[in-house]
């Protein structure tokens, strides 16, 4: 099930500027109707000890459930350290933390039940959540970071693109978002549209996966 992991890949949490102490931001996630999915929760805390962001989703699809709770710890620079995810897919749960080792340049992936697997990674390897705060704050500074390997319990390659200025309605209210597109890469491929708003902060105002049984999104609730 793809739907967390571009969720969780697309949204961002970190400032443009030097991080706030915490943050919390709310989401709607809806069906291609416009229906209500469920909702997910993103969170970002900053401290002398680094960084940690938290995501948690909670979705329903007609006889599959999905629930998706991941928390990630980096360093000041963004380089990961340590990512939990726990969550259900229906029948099959989730239960993992992928533990990052910038010297040797490998993250070690422990699967509840499952062992142990090692993973080469760069001297800075960035998880999921810790790529797309990184990206918040590349955009923020006018940049984009290189297509890379991006790590949520497997290495996914991440190339995203800006698109340009667009008006979206989030919520009630109509405003101006820079839109980029994301291509997330593994054993397939997708491409996820993410729309920021034009402040500071770059906050994320609206996220759009495309599936085959129809484009859902993520909507910031005002």
């Amino acid at each position: 099930m793809k739907l967390s992991l571009v969720f969780a890949t697309a949204l961002v949490l970190s400032a443009g500027q030097p991080a706030p102490k915490s943050e919390s931001l709310h989401y709607n996630v809806n069906w291609p109707s416009g229906l209500s999915l469920g909702e997910a929760d993103l969170t970002s805390v900053s401290g002398e000890s680094g960084l940690t962001f938290g995501f948690n989703m909670d979705a329903s699809i007609p006889g599959f459930a999905v629930s998706e709770s991941a928390k990630s710890r980096a360093t000041a620079e963004f380089c990961s350290i340590e990512l939990q995810k726990q969550g259900t897919r229906g029948k099959r749960k989730v239960d993992e933390t992928t533990e990052f080792d910038s010297s040797k340049m490998t993250a070690t992936r422990k699967t509840q039940g499952g062992g142990n697997s090692d993973l080469s990674t760069s001297s800075c390897a960035k998880d999921a959540l810790t790529f797309v705060h990184f990206l918040r704050r590349e955009l923020a500074a006018g940049r984009l970071p290189a297509q890379q390997k991006v790590y949520y319990g497997s290495g996914y390659s991440v190339r995203v693109q800006f698109i340009g200025t667009q008006r979206v309605t989030v919520g009630n209210e109509v405003v101006e978002a820079d839109k980029i597109t994301a291509t997330i890469k593994g054993a397939s491929e997708i491409t996820a549209d993410l729309f920021f708003a034009k402040d500071a902060g770059r906050t994320p105002l609206l996220v759009q996966v495309p599936l085959p049984v129809g484009k859902f999104s993520m909507e910031l609730a005002r």
